[in-house]
């Protein structure tokens, strides 16, 4: 990959702080570089709060839905609407969806949701411990520091699942709920993928590399570029939220810092953009 013309570094590898100007201060941590405006939920084409309230517990689509009904954790879905009858796709041991009209689907679920006239409600997924998780080092792993958009965290359980990740850890306080927008966007992965949430990254990510994993916190003001930064230890990448970034505690929390390389007048990426094209390299790195 090309490399850019970096500014000044702000954060040494390793998440010790040099000194930095007011701009640089404010973006360190940020996986992108700087503030990701396009995350924003409150821009247009996106759900309002109102309607995702509404639509809470909902997931809907065909991959989606079909991947929550093979999914052996979880329960029987509360409801469970189609616009047709089952085809030849349907599993035999699946509950027999309840045929409706498409006002009445279209009546539980956000405004535009594209439901392929498939949607079920489910109470959220439970997910596993985190020691679950890090107790399996051969694939690695990504770390969600308050990552708030739920199309961007469905986007990252996408590519997580597509370049061999293990799963994913998440704050649990900041993180929304894993259904709706997030479970449309992660395509079906949400119950593929194992994910755990936390009370404290800084904590599980201590825990991490008590137990050998490296971690590494991407942001656009470090000094190594991915690439040169991997190697065949097991990891785990910490990806910090789409405004602010990865937060100090967080970052002195890393073994290291890495960014990607990028053209000199691109100025950011979106975190969902930035962890995919991390989790690729990671996933170059690692094959034999």
């Amino acid at each position: 990959m090309p490399a850019i013309t970096q500014r000044p570094g702000a954060v040494k590898a390793g998440g010790i702080l040099k000194p930095m100007s007011k701009r640089n201060r404010r973006n360190a941590g940020n996986p992108q570089g700087s503030r990701d405006r396009d995350a924003s939920p409150h821009r247009s084409g996106r759900p309002s709060k109102s309607a995702l309230a509404a639509a809470k517990g909902w997931i809907w689509g065909w991959h989606t839905v079909t991947a929550a009904l093979a999914n052996p954790e979880r329960p029987s879905p509360q409801k469970l609407l189609s616009l047709s009858p089952p085809d030849e796709r349907w599993a035999a041991d699946w509950p027999q969806p309840q045929i409706v009209e498409r006002p009445e689907l279209d009546a539980h679920l956000p405004k535009g949701a594209v439901h392929q006239g498939l949607a079920a409600l489910y109470p959220p997924p439970d997910g596993e411990s985190a020691d679950t998780l890090l107790a399996r080092p051969d694939k690695p792993l990504v770390v969600l520091d308050q990552i708030t958009d739920p199309q961007n965290i469905g986007a990252i359980f996408r590519s997580a699942a597509a370049f061999g990740a293990g799963g994913l850890i998440v704050q649990d306080r900041h993180t929304p709920e894993f259904s709706g927008a997030l479970a449309k966007a992660a395509v079906g992965t949400l119950d593929t993928l194992p994910f755990a949430r936390v009370t404290n990254i800084s904590r599980t990510l201590d825990a991490a590399r008590d137990q050998g994993w490296r971690v590494i916190g991407l942001a656009g003001e470090s000094d190594g570029e991915i690439a040169d930064i991997l190697d065949a230890r097991p990891t785990i990448l910490v990806m910090g939220s789409e405004g602010k970034g990865l937060r100090r505690l967080v970052t002195e929390h890393c073994d290291v810092l890495a960014r990607i390389p990028m053209a000199a007048n691109v100025e950011s990426l979106n975190v969902s953009v930035a962890a995919g094209i991390a989790l690729y390299a990671l996933a170059q790195h690692r094959r034999p």
